[in-house]
């Protein structure tokens, strides 16, 4: 085995990195949002370290000579190596991927709106200093995104952030980033200013409590939501999915929740469920990177108090 491939997943334990063993080989994903997979064939051994700085140029990334990544390169990878994997989609749904600072976009150019967002939230990015700043802006790299769509108060909608501003006030970057509007969604008010927030809210204290929680946010369309609004005639969702996962203990824990796009009367546990639930619902599959042994127990049950406790 060549020494760099271990040397990289030592690397990949740096404080702020996460990592996880999946069924074929092992997913790494670090701070700095880069997330790199190792096949068990080419892997000898894993040791979990503090801090580890690279020196051995063999190490994937650490050569000068090698060029960066397209970051206007945004199909999907044959292998699908973003954190954790995090959904796994219809072969038909039309898609592009790109990070950005603090989350994941999979968007849908059809649609006009995301096919879901995903991020980690760590337990020191839910607070910070940074004021949330509404500069909506367009990313013309990804096809689809064509307007910052103030035409969506015509129809009564909101544009309603799937990754919340309040998650991202850690980095001027991340908030930033947060506005743009491959993040967003037309949402009425009574569910973004609603229910939704309510969980947004929670989410952040759950995060804080423990430590790093895995959260994928979007639309769920039904074949009767036809209605298309604004400038960039964004696609009305009737309703709005979020799934969470905490995975760093010897007993991890999944819940999902979905909202109707509109007014959702009652506790927010009363719309809670479970990740085969939701799969069920939307036709994808959630964190399909994790080991069969763990993806089978947490996603076949929920338990709303363990998370709200």
């Amino acid at each position: 085995m060549k020494r760099g491939i271990s040397a990289l997943l030592v690397l990949a334990m740096v404080v702020g990195s996460t990592s996880l063993l999946a069924d074929t080989g092992v997913l790494v994903h670090k701070k700095d949002g880069k997330t790199t997979f190792f096949p068990y064939s080419n892997v000898e051994y894993i040791e979990f370290v503090d801090d580890y700085t690279p020196e051995d140029p063999e190490i994937p990334g650490n050569d000068p000579s090698v060029d960066p990544p397209n970051d206007e390169d945004n199909s999907v990878p044959e292998i699908y190596t973003y954190p954790l994997s995090y959904v796994k989609l219809p072969e038909s749904t039309p898609q592009q991927v790109k990070e950005y600072t603090g989350f994941t976009v999979n968007y849908n150019k059809d649609n006009h709106t995301p096919n879901y967002v995903a991020w980690e939230l760590l337990q020191t990015e839910t607070t910070g200093s940074t004021s949330r700043q509404n500069n909506y802006w367009v990313d013309k790299g990804m096809e689809g995104c064509l307007s910052t769509d103030y035409a969506y108060s015509t129809y009564k909608y909101e544009r309603g952030h799937m990754c919340p501003a309040a998650d991202q006030k850690w980095s001027d970057a991340a908030m930033k980033d947060c506005m743009v509007m491959t993040n967003m969604c037309p949402q009425l008010s009574s569910l973004n200013g609603g229910i939704w927030s309510k969980l947004e809210d929670k989410e952040r204290s759950w995060a804080a409590r423990d430590g790093a929680i895995w959260i994928v946010a979007g639309p769920l369309y039904s074949e009767s939501d036809t209605l298309y609004v604004g400038d960039a005639q964004a696609r009305v969702a009737s309703s709005y999915f979020k799934a969470f996962l905490y995975i760093d203990t010897v007993e991890p824990r999944a819940i999902a929740f979905v909202f109707q796009n509109g007014s959702n009367p009652g506790n927010i546990q009363d719309y809670a469920m479970s990740i085969d639930d939701l799969e069920a619902l939307t036709g994808y599959d959630f964190f399909p990177s994790l080991p069969d042994e763990i993806e089978n127990v947490v996603e076949a049950k929920y338990n709303y108090s363990s998370w709200d406790n």
